[in-house]
């Protein structure tokens, strides 16, 4: 199998998102993807990879790994990482497709059918704009709508998490302290600040109770004091994690964190590779890992996280928050892996633009998720995304 061409497409629907197809002289094409900064990374997949790949006659994940590792790259989390792992996307997909086996199962599972979901409270137009994580990125609507679950756990906490109960969910995640973080920069928050957030979580806990698994996302934007000030807040309605209180590269002030708190941390999806999160793993600074399989340079680094989280003891629970392959192949790895805990969903994006753009994504049912039993990762194009002669699309040929 020769690889001889690579093909680009970058979809109006989600601007921060871009596909890549690996074409081949025997028929099979390997679908990947990237999230953020989209242009940026099509013209490093057309002008660093290209050369590299096409013409490859044994484009294996781990070869190709090597051979785009880049120099500079060594603590780098930028285009080229996030363009390598849609290239190892494509090519786990390949891998699968010609051994004519699901990505489950090419990892050595599955090591248990099905994986409980929880659900992101993001809205459909959440983080489409930009790569900032902040509130003008955020996609609110004027109004409350189906799925616009970000507006709906700022203002009608108890309802969203009544619905998502009904509904066979058992988690969700809520980041209502973020605004008091771009206020402040994250040095402190204010009391009052604290108790608006707080009546979030007070609303979900007083409407279903202490079965609904809730995750408090912080996004990193806090520095250690006032995010102890959250956490110690937080304790009386037991959430199931605190994700990303500090930065996951301010490996010692976490580790602190972690020691003077009795809250779970989850952090990684920023995090890059396993000379990434193994300091923390060291230091006992982690207690859920929340790897990104497209941001820590596809399914070969983030199998090897995985397995190295479970020799410490430590749960795997992969970040989704981009596109429909990262969401499939991240089911594939949680369910593949003795210590996968819970995967990650946005039903706001299942339910309007993934569909629009793709078929074959995992199946969802009664809260939890199944990897797909296709060759490969399972997800396919639909043919309007082909055949949109206005998409930007480029292609780089033998």
């Amino acid at each position: 199998m020769k690889i001889v061409a690579l093909e680009t497409l970058r979809p109006a629907l989600q601007p921060n998102l871009l596909f890549l197809r690996l074409h081949t002289d025997v028929g099979p094409v390997g679908l990947g993807e990237a999230f953020y900064g989209a242009r940026a990374i099509e013209e490093y997949l057309h002008e660093s990879v290209a050369p590299i790949l096409l013409g490859a006659t044994d484009p294996t994940p781990e070869r190709v790994a090597r051979k785009l590792d880049s120099y500079v790259g060594y603590q780098g989390a930028g285009a080229e990482t996030r363009g390598n792992g849609a290239v190892d996307l494509a090519l786990w997909d390949l891998l699968g497709k010609s051994a004519e086996l699901p990505l489950v199962q090419m990892l050595g599972g599955p090591y248990r059918d099905s994986v409980p979901i929880y659900n992101t409270c993001a809205g459909p137009g959440y983080v489409s704009t930009s790569g900032s994580q902040s509130s003008d990125n955020w996609g609110l609507p004027q109004e409350s709508g189906p799925y616009e679950d970000l507006h709906a756990f700022l203002t009608e906490p108890a309802r969203l998490a009544r619905q998502l109960w009904n509904d066979g969910v058992r988690g969700m995640k809520v980041w209502p302290f973020d605004q008091a973080a771009e206020r402040s920069g994250g040095t402190d928050i204010t009391r009052a600040e604290l108790d608006q957030g707080l009546a979030v979580i007070e609303a979900i806990r007083g409407e279903v109770g202490l079965d609904m698994d809730v995750m408090v996302e912080l996004h990193g934007l806090w520095n250690r004091p006032a995010a102890e000030k959250i956490m110690n807040a937080l304790l009386p309605y037991q959430p199931y994690w605190v994700e990303d209180p500090i930065r996951p590269d301010a490996v010692n002030a976490l580790a602190t964190l972690a020691r003077d708190t009795d809250l779970p941390i989850a952090t990684g999806e920023t995090c890059i590779g396993r000379r990434g999160f193994m300091p923390l793993l060291h230091e006992g600074a982690v207690d859920v890992v929340t790897v990104d399989v497209g941001w820590t340079g596809g399914i070969t680094e983030a199998r090897k996280v995985a397995s190295l989280a479970d020799g410490y003891g430590v749960p795997v629970a992969p970040h989704d928050c981009s596109g429909p392959v990262a969401l499939a192949a991240s089911t594939a790895l949680v369910a593949s892996q003795p210590n996968g805990l819970v995967q990650e969903t946005v039903r706001a994006f299942l339910n309007t633009w993934y569909p629009k753009l793709v078929t074959g994504l995992p199946l969802i049912e009664s809260g939890e998720i199944r990897p797909s039993r296709r060759p490969g990762h399972g997800v396919q194009l639909v043919d309007r995304v082909l055949d949109d002669d206005g998409m930007p699309r480029r292609i780089s040929q033998l």
